[in-house]
């Protein structure tokens, strides 16, 4: 087994104790701990990562990286990657909690118009009943599966204190429109459930465009990530086109957009300042995969399989 050092001990604490930590809030704890900074030492930043991944592979652990899709910002975790009955005992949500969260993780999924949000009156109108797993409950006489008393008595009010916990605990997040969205410790644990489930992913990341931009063709069923639209077009300047169709994107360039162009594509006076930079691959783009979370408190934990491909179940 790997063995870690006590700086490598010192960010795993930091994130079971804080939770998920932005980009520079991390870099921050690297270069205090190490007097080096990812941007001029990446190949240590990378191997410092790779060694705790390894130690923490061992109990199912892992430090992972994600881009928040509502703020855009790069956020790191650690998360479980095991679920079974054992770990899930741990967790200090409800059985009806638990379905509640889960009800939301659909409604906001299976919204073909990639808003990522939920009102709160319509998160408060979800019915548990459509969380009752198929094939482990007991049948009624009219061959329906049983609703347990405890989903059917999930009152309103205690909807209400669920969503607090859960905002609370980074699970779900609030808008600045004041809806209902994932959060960040919900794209750090549900980035395979994603793809098993069938979420549209983003044409350019390739990640689960939960939150995304749809082009305007009909019958077209591309979706792209803000921060990925800003980044493709800015590599293909004046050209804003659909990369599955072709057909013209409408996007709208920002003042401050249009001044990063302007630096970061010299006009023909004026020689470059370096080599054109090459078009990144998709997964340079969007998630990373390099997290913090545990399992104990995940709400369901990430074993969330689909039961069938019209209707999702998280499980």
């Amino acid at each position: 087994m790997t063995e870690l050092n006590w700086r490598h001990q010192t960010v795993i604490q930091a994130l079971l104790s804080r939770g998920p930590l932005k980009e520079d809030q991390f870099h921050r704890i690297f270069t205090g701990l190490t007097g080096k900074t990812p941007g001029s030492d990446r190949q240590r930043f990378d191997d410092f990562l790779l060694k705790i991944n390894k130690a923490l592979s061992y109990v199912q652990f892992e430090l992972r990286g994600c881009r928040f899709q509502y703020d855009c910002q790069v956020y790191y975790g650690v998360v479980n990657n095991v679920s079974d009955e054992e770990s899930k005992l741990g967790t200090k949500y409800s059985v009806a909690q638990i379905a509640f969260y889960k009800a939301i993780i659909e409604a906001i999924v299976q919204d073909g118009a990639a808003q990522g949000t939920i009102s709160n009156i319509d998160a408060l109108n979800l019915r548990l009943e459509n969380q009752v797993l198929m094939g482990t409950t007991s049948q009624s006489h009219g061959g329906l599966p049983h609703v347990p008393p405890v989903l059917k008595n999930f009152s309103i009010s205690m909807k209400e204190k669920t969503l607090d916990e859960l905002v609370q605990d980074q699970w779900l997040s609030i808008t600045p429109d004041n809806y209902i969205g994932l959060g960040v410790r919900s794209f750090l644990d549900l980035r395979s459930w994603f793809r098993s489930n069938d979420v549209p992913a983003c044409e350019v990341c390739n990640e689960a465009g939960v939150k995304a931009a749809l082009c305007q063709k009909e019958g077209c069923t591309a979706r792209i990530h803000e921060y990925c639209l800003k980044k493709l077009f800015s590599e293909r300047k004046g050209e804003r086109v659909c990369p599955s169709c072709g057909t013209q994107w409408q996007y709208t360039v920002t003042k401050a957009e249009a001044v990063e162009d302007e630096q970061n594509y010299p006009t023909q006076s004026q020689p470059p300042a370096g080599p054109k930079k090459k078009r990144p691959r998709r997964s340079e783009i969007g998630d990373g995969d390099i997290s913090g979370s545990s399992q104990a408190s995940l709400p369901g934990g990430p074993n969330l399989r689909r039961s069938t491909r019209s209707s999702i179940r998280l499980q």
